[in-house]
């Protein structure tokens, strides 16, 4: 498409097979965004699209991932605020009808199997290596290996105990993170052999015969051989007032959990069919709303002309 869409907070540019996605940078920009930059979005990993009004003023675009699409959003479980939804483009309210001009084009594009939840993740990770403070100690993760760090002021006499850790990705089968928003957050880890027998409906993502990939929220009852609380749990560190926020901790856990499902997975090859031809009375539909995009000047003469000329190609 090789349009460019421009809102509060972030751009989308769309282009014929995906959306990139770049934040803006500046001081009411969620700090999640700013540590997130930019994120590519194959049309693949969304299911639908919607647009609905928002606050003060404004429209909210926002494409929905298909469930296990995004190792951000399977990390999160959920718990991410409205305000730091990656996915959410927030426009003035004036720009509705371009908004939903885009909408369309990109309902137009997704495939059958956007009513299923994907079985790869189809956007990328944040990359490593990655690092962050926690309550009571310091977490790194270099691709490979999981690193914690206590200190002296906020482990727990079980950590000092236990010492230092280092865990391998291959060793692991999954990833828990709570917010530290809500009450005693925590990235922990689920080292393998000592799965939750019973995760919270809803609230992980598995992979064949690697147990627990992400739960956040775990269950009340304990796991087998490890410690019912996570300031007590050496795989695991806990967030406090300033400690393990969300621009850190989310992205770092996402980092992880994409590197579990890799390790643990056969690499699959797939290739996305192609779309076919369009419906003429699709195209029809489309140049017509252009044409009234273009006399309402939110389309300039050039823009016009080439996706009236996009558009005829795809007869």
């Amino acid at each position: 498409m090789g349009d460019v869409l421009a809102g509060i907070h972030a751009t989308w540019e769309f282009d014929t097979d995906s959306v990139l996605i770049r934040f803006e940078r500046g001081i009411r920009t969620p700090r999640l965004f700013q540590s997130l930059r930019e994120r590519r979005v194959p049309h693949a990993a969304l299911s639908s699209v919607t647009l609905t009004p928002g606050k003060r003023g404004t429209v909210v675009l926002r494409a929905v991932p298909r469930p296990g699409a995004d190792p951000l959003l399977e990390a999160a479980a959920g718990q991410l605020k409205d305000g730091c939804d990656p996915y959410r483009l927030v426009l003035p309210a004036e720009r509705e009808t371009l908004a939903e001009y885009y909408a369309d084009e990109l309902r137009a594009l997704l495939g059958p199997e956007a009513g299923e939840p994907a079985d790869r993740f189809l956007v990328a990770a944040p990359e490593a290596p990655m690092r962050f403070k926690a309550y009571d100690g310091r977490a790194s993760f270099d691709g490979d290996r999981i690193s914690f760090r206590w200190f002296w002021t906020g482990a727990s006499s079980e950590k000092w105990k236990a010492g230092d850790q280092t865990f391998p990705v291959t060793e692991l089968s999954g990833v828990e993170w709570r917010s530290p928003e809500a009450f005693e957050g925590y990235l922990r880890l689920v080292p393998r052999g000592l799965e939750s027998m019973a995760p919270p409906a809803g609230a992980s993502a598995a992979v064949p015969g690697a147990g627990l990939l992400t739960s956040a929220a775990p269950s009340t009852q304990p796991l087998a051989g490890r410690p019912t609380r996570a300031d007590q749990d050496p795989a695991a560190v806990i967030f406090g007032l300033g400690y393990g926020p969300v621009h850190e901790s989310l992205p770092f856990a996402a980092a992880v959990l994409e590197s579990v499902r890799r390790k643990h997975s056969t690499p699959v090859v797939a290739a996305l069919a192609g779309a076919g031809r369009r419906d003429p009375a699709d195209i029809a539909e489309r140049i017509r709303h252009l044409g009234e995009l273009h006399q309402a000047g939110l389309v300039t003469d050039e823009e016009f002309s080439a996706k009236k000329a996009q558009l005829l190609a795809e007869l």
